[in-house]
């Protein structure tokens, strides 16, 4: 019987929700560089941040492997 590292598996949750976080900051990293889009960039930015802070979380509070896949499949 394959045994799953849920330590492991946390770390590689968390990799896959930081990249997919780093995709969506992308284009308002620039937008937050330029006068007029600067302020409405910031404020999508925090949105993502608290969504993802909310993820973080619940991956840190996954009990199974199972548990991790779901959280994953809904970024």
């Amino acid at each position: 019987m394959i045994q799953v590292n849920l330590d492991k598996a946390k770390e590689i949750s968390h990799d896959k929700r930081r990249n997919k976080r780093a995709d969506l900051f992308r284009q308002l990293d620039i937008e937050a560089t330029i006068p007029i889009l600067a302020e409405q960039a910031e404020a999508q930015r925090q949105i993502i941040r608290d969504e993802f802070a909310v993820i973080q979380t619940e991956i840190d509070n996954a009990e199974t492997v199972d548990q991790l896949k779901e959280i994953i499949t809904q970024l």
